[in-house]
């Protein structure tokens, strides 16, 4: 997705920028007898050699780095990320690299077994840089939750694709990392073979994918990435064998009371303990508030495409669209005790990106 976000940008061949240098050199013997225009070549070709420089701070202690990784990355849409130089931080925390910064580049900093991603856009400046890193620990922290946490079903075809959204804060100053034993805890049914793909994505960073641990615990798989102080967002999905209008169990490890359950439009999803917070207005996913460690629902139904994923909007725009569904603005369940307004739920799943679930517009057909 990184090379996504540059694809436009033009990028040149070592042999390109060799010409171009020759060039200049050219141009410096010709025009000897101009010194202002030597003086702007001189300072164009200042600017293709300068270097990366800057000083890594660890916000956990506020003080310099020392013995930090930083290395300097180039971002190419048929390469993808090419390390190109790196260096180490000294005893101020400082750290130079000598390589020319052309396009879009990124600084990945490795300190304590975490790495953190600084974005070098093209014409960004790349001197006098600051790389922010924290203390790692493998005990979760205290300030460390699981704030949202979404599961939406698409049962289908004797199967069921369910993708789980998990957004995690870390207000502290410490980054939580286990490698051996993972962080975010998921459920994993047996009928999925143990099989899970995992997006995870970092404050202010892109989504990457993230490796799978299996626990000593039945059915409980863990996401080896780390989680750093703000908000990271992890994306599990997995398919597991399913029968319409049998039970199917499921488990929640994640310990908070933001816990949803999310059928698309045209299933309908029923079972004890839920409640019912109303469709979205835009794509007609029904939402369900669950509370506890387990969940036992039944899904019935085919999925169907969102009223404006085919079709001509309605008369009216996107209001006449909204007015369509429930005027969820005015339906204040309580979950736990406390109003929640379905709105809030609503965009919040919006922009956590569940709508692009329905990327193939038509519904799914059973073969």
């Amino acid at each position: 997705m990184i090379d996504i976000l540059f694809n436009a940008e033009t990028r040149r061949t070592r042999s390109q920028r060799g010409e171009i240098q020759k060039g200049i050199l050219r141009a410096f013997s010709a025009i000897s007898a101009s010194p202002r225009l030597a003086t702007i070549l001189l300072l164009a070709s200042a600017s293709v050699q300068a270097a990366v420089t800057g000083v890594v701070i660890n916000r956990t202690t506020g003080k310099p780095q020392p013995g930090a990784t930083v290395a300097l990355n180039r971002l190419g849409a048929q390469t993808g990320i090419e390390l190109i130089d790196q260096a180490k931080s000294d005893a101020q925390g400082r750290f130079t690299i000598n390589q020319p910064v052309q396009g879009p580049h990124v600084i990945r900093t490795a300190y304590a077994g975490v790495t953190y991603n600084h974005m070098l856009p093209p014409g960004s400046p790349t001197e006098n840089l600051t790389l922010d890193v924290y203390n790692s620990t493998l005990k979760q922290p205290a300030d460390v939750k699981v704030t949202k946490h979404m599961i939406l079903f698409e049962p289908a075809a004797g199967q069921m694709t369910v993708n789980e959204t998990y957004l995690v804060s870390n207000t502290g100053n410490v980054a939580w990392n286990d490698p051996d034993a993972g962080t975010v805890h998921f459920f994993l049914p047996a009928g999925a073979n143990g099989n899970a793909q995992v997006q995870a994505t970092a404050p202010g960073s892109v989504p990457i994918g993230a490796g799978v641990l299996k626990t000593s615990k039945p059915d409980t798989y863990s996401v080896d990435f780390p989680v750093k102080p703000g908000d990271t967002r992890i994306d599990v999905t997995y398919t597991t064998t399913y029968t319409p209008g049998e039970a199917y169990a499921g488990k929640i490890y994640s310990k908070d009371e933001n816990t949803y359950l999310i059928a698309p439009n045209g299933i309908t999803l029923s079972g004890e303990g839920l409640n019912d917070l109303g469709a979205e207005p835009r794509t007609q996913a029904h939402i369900f508030g669950v509370q506890g460690a387990s969940y036992s629902i039944k899904l019935t139904g085919e999925e169907a495409a969102p009223p404006t994923a085919s079709g001509a909007p309605a008369e009216g725009g996107d209001a006449a669209a909204s007015d369509a569904g429930p005027q969820i603005e005015q339906i204040m369940p309580r979950v736990n005790g406390k109003a929640i307004p379905i709105l809030g739920i609503a965009l919040g799943i919006l922009a956590l990106g569940f709508v692009i679930l329905y990327r193939h517009g038509a519904p799914k057909e059973s073969k």
